[in-house]
């Protein structure tokens, strides 16, 4: 199952939300209509093409004295060069192509066949015919609508169901402003705010939804930061084991000192994945074990070093200080250290997202996000409202435990799916 239906389907508390909602604003003041939905002709021109997403997944940074070059690279992986067995997922492993060994690389198509479709079309054609008659009144119950002015009235009712959906206020008002802009006082159906909005949403998001960036220098040191319970460790092991699989050399430190169940979580990750995973004693000092992490991966020669941190409550200023001695301990050993810090949130926590990511990037200096939960939340708008205040790079999202739960941000699907839009 392709990732988007899945998530299109686990983000139902969200879409459930919004469809009922914009669906119950139209019905309010509208009446039936027999207009069919057309093409937004306000709308402007359509963005290009999004390549596929079998084709870019990561940026390949290499920095220069000058300027940093970003080169957008096909998915490929070594042929024969991993032992670990691909999982059976539809999600693409994080790449980039080896250029001094191009020869041996052979491109991967992730592309499945999906037999709904087939079956659906089959089911059709097998259905017995409803004769003219049948066929007219068909037609004439799908074309009939219920329309609804746009009116000040109606964009405050938008307004108020997007910010009880976490998007924010500022997000919500320019949203609503910008599907006002040459449309007020035309009919509009609920199928037809759902398609505006999700294309304002996409606008708002496209600018953040950027690959987790590889750099050529080794190790490339990530630290992952986020409170407690926001996921972190999962994620951790799902980009260990898909890094894996794309055919890099990993470690993994579990920095989590004082929680034994998050190392052995690690652990079991870094079995199935055959990464190793370093330790320490239980409450030992966690920016001694990143420090000595950095040095078994020189010696080892990894391409990415995943260090784990303890969750911690941003309100919490001993455990923030500690975050920065972390920090300050890897720079000791790379100054350029942490290549990447990523801040995991969990979207059940709705605009408390917004103080978290304020604090940690002041501390941690956070460089790109990654969003769990999105299929336990009825509020996952707040994703909108992070791109909207922080414009920080929205590297993944997470709707379950399974390895292919983890997958690049697309502010397309996610718009579509956070607005009950079906699957095209």
């Amino acid at each position: 199952m392709a990732f988007f239906k899945k998530l299109k389907e686990r983000l139902f508390k969200s879409s459930s939300k919004l469809e009922e909602g914009l669906d119950a604003i139209v019905k309010d003041g509208g009446e039936p209509s027999d207009e069919q939905d057309l093409p937004d002709q306000a709308t402007p021109q359509k963005m290009a093409p999004k390549p596929a997403k079998s084709e870019v997944v990561l940026e390949t940074m290499k920095k220069t004295s000058k300027a940093v070059v970003i080169e957008p690279v096909a998915i490929q992986v070594e042929s024969g060069a991993s032992k670990v067995d691909p999982p059976k997922t539809d999600f693409q492993p994080l790449t980039t192509v080896d250029e001094k060994n191009q020869a041996s690389l052979e491109t991967v198509d992730f592309k499945k066949i999906d037999p709904a479709p087939v079956l659906e079309a089959a089911v059709e054609k097998s259905a017995p015919s409803k004769g003219f008659i049948g066929r007219l009144m068909g037609r004439k119950a799908e074309t009939t609508a219920v329309r609804r002015v746009l009116d000040d009235p109606m964009l405050e009712q938008l307004e108020d169901l997007l910010i009880s959906s976490d998007m924010g206020v500022d997000a919500a008002m320019r949203v609503t402003a910008n599907i006002a802009e040459g449309r007020l006082g035309k009919k509009l159906s609920s199928g037809e705010i759902k398609s505006l909005l999700s294309q304002e949403i996409t606008r708002i998001m496209e600018p953040v939804a950027k690959p987790l960036p590889l750099y050529s220098q080794t190790p490339q040191v990530v630290l992952v930061v986020g409170v407690n319970g926001s996921g972190k460790t999962t994620t951790i092991g799902k980009l260990a084991s898909q890094f894996k699989v794309a055919g890099k050399s990993v470690i993994i430190a579990a920095g989590d000192t004082f929680r034994a169940a998050a190392v052995e979580q690690l652990q079991i990750w870094g079995d199935r994945a055959g990464v190793p995973v370093l330790t320490a004693a239980k409450g030992s000092d966690p920016a001694s074990l990143a420090f000595d992490a950095i040095e078994k991966a020189r010696a080892d020669k990894a391409d990415l070093l995943l260090i784990d941190t303890a969750g911690r409550l941003q309100n919490r200023t001993d455990l923030m200080e500690e975050l920065s001695k972390i920090v300050r301990v890897i720079k000791k050993q790379d100054p350029d250290a942490p290549h990447n810090t990523l801040l995991v949130l969990d979207a059940t926590t709705g605009q408390n997202a917004l103080n978290q990511v304020d604090t940690f990037r002041r501390l941690a200096d956070v460089s790109g996000l990654v969003m769990t939960k999105l299929d336990g939340t009825a509020k996952g708008g707040v994703l909108v409202a992070l791109a909207d205040k922080f414009g920080l790079p929205i590297h993944a999202i997470g709707i379950g435990e399974q390895i292919d739960d983890l997958s690049p941000f697309d502010p397309e699907e996610y718009a579509k799916a956070l607005t009950g839009q079906g699957v095209p």
